[in-house]
């Protein structure tokens, strides 16, 4: 990402030419840490994986990806964050805390999403197989919105590659960074990071170097 930065500066340095200037002054890069594994709920009816690891899309809104995290304040309260991933050009389309880890969260994020984001009723949204995608209120939320579900197959985060790799991302990047006192500064915190950062100024590599937002509207 620093090589995509400078380039984009026109400050033209390789991959190998960045990793060589951070080891001869000393700066390391900060390590991903493991995600920590869920604990399933009762699961009310399970979806076939159509992706099957196929992460690829043709045009916007036509495959989503979602996923929870769990978040902490200072003081150890735990907050729970779910988000939604456009495959197209790794974009997220809505992102809410929550104190809860329950198909609420889920499905209020998913509204969010909608009300911004035009599908013309052709979406699929790929989760994992947690209790909160499987529940009767979610799964009832998405055939009112014409939304075709896919999941994940138990157990196997490859399955939901560009989620794990997001939350890996905001986690090295932003939250294991810095503490949040309060619930508003988390909020507003993760809602800078994403809407400000990762969307519109941050290069990805999926995208040859361009940001989602400089992706979306490059055709």
């Amino acid at each position: 990402m620093i090589s995509d930065l400078l380039n984009r500066k026109r400050i033209e340095c390789s991959y190998g030419t960045v990793y060589s200037y951070m080891r001869e002054m000393g700066i390391k890069a900060i390590v991903r840490r493991k995600k920590q594994p869920y604990t399933k709920g009762h699961q009310h009816h399970i979806f076939n994986n159509l992706l099957e690891q196929n992460f690829t899309t043709e045009k916007p809104n036509q495959v989503w990806c979602t996923d929870f995290t769990y978040l902490n304040l200072k003081n150890g309260t735990k907050r729970y964050n779910c988000s939604i991933i456009d495959l197209y050009d790794r974009s997220i389309v809505a992102s809410l805390n929550s104190k809860w880890i329950d198909s609420n969260l889920a499905i209020e994020t998913l509204a969010i999403a909608l009300e911004s984001n035009s599908t013309n009723n052709q979406l699929i949204l790929h989760s994992d197989q947690g209790s909160q995608y499987t529940s009767r209120e979610f799964i009832a939320f998405c055939a009112e919105n014409d939304i075709t579900q896919s999941m994940s197959r138990a157990g196997n985060p490859y399955d939901n590659a560009p989620m794990e790799r997001f939350y890996n991302t905001m986690k090295t990047e932003f939250v294991y960074q810095y503490s949040f006192e309060t619930d508003k500064d988390l909020n507003q915190g993760i809602y800078e990071y994403i809407f400000d950062w990762y969307n519109y100024r941050r290069p990805h590599s999926f995208n040859d170097g361009k940001t989602p937002f400089e992706m979306r509207h490059s055709n």
